[in-house]
Formats: C-alpha cells, sequence, structure tokens
C-alpha cells in the first residue's frame, strides 16, 4: 500500500497519556483498529480523524505516500 505511517502511533499515543487500556476503557478506538494499529495496516478515515483530535494533529503529521516499485 502506497499510504504509511511516518509515526509509530501507538506509542505516540501513549506518550499523550492514552494506553491501549485506557482507549478501550473509554472507546475512543475499538480493539480491532487498536489490533490494526500494532500491524500497521490501514484505517477508516473515522479512525483517522480520531487519533488526530487524540494527538491534536493533522493526517499529513502522521501518513505518508510513499510510491510503490512496480
Amino acid at each position: 500500500m502506497p499510504i504509511k505511517y511516518k509515526i509509530d502511533i501507538l506509542a505516540a499515543l501513549k506518550d499523550a497519556g492514552y494506553t491501549t487500556y485506557r482507549i478501550r476503557k473509554e472507546k475512543l478506538l475499538s480493539e480491532s483498529t487498536v489490533q490494526k494499529l500494532r500491524k500497521s495496516a490501514p484505517l477508516a478515515w473515522e479512525n483517522i480523524a480520531t487519533i488526530c483530535k487524540l494527538l491534536n494533529c493533522q493526517p499529513g503529521d502522521i501518513l505518508e505516500y510513499e510510491e510503490e516499485n512496480a
């Protein structure tokens, strides 16, 4: 996939005070979304928006486009 994460999102969330326990307890993101973040799998835009809100950042701060070699 040509879109990838620039940062370790779970680590950034943890640094901002959002542990995976807190994320699940407060239902900020679903368990499946947390698992996708662990695997660096693509997320829905709604989840990207939630992460940006929690980290007070823009999507470009956490995502980047990298051309695939054909």
